[in-house]
């Protein structure tokens, strides 16, 4: 990825945007430093972290995977507020066009 010269016309061009003679000379070195980061990023080891470490703890995020063989497509529709002929009915939401 050490590459010494970025085209910022060609990148530019791939991103549909017109950049001036002053943006291409200003971006240039912006777009080299970008580059150079990412190449030190991926010179970095990373295989010793634990895959489930994070910056914010994160608590209760997810319930435990407990199967429910039990319940049944009868009981729900017990359960439902409005059914009619095996399917649940929810109010309509589409607005007249």
């Amino acid at each position: 990825m050490s590459q010494s010269h970025i085209d910022v016309r060609y990148v530019a061009n791939l991103a549909r945007l017109e950049l001036s003679e002053a943006e291409v000379a200003e971006f240039q070195p912006q777009l080299e430093a970008i580059l150079g980061y990412v190449e030190t990023l991926s010179k970095l080891e990373f295989s010793s972290l634990d895959n489930a470490v994070h910056s914010v703890p994160h608590f209760g995020r997810m319930r435990d995977d407990v199967p429910h063989t039990s319940l049944s497509v009868e009981a729900v529709l017990l359960n439902a507020p409005d059914q009619a002929q095996g399917q649940i009915r929810v109010p309509k939401v589409v607005a007249d066009a």
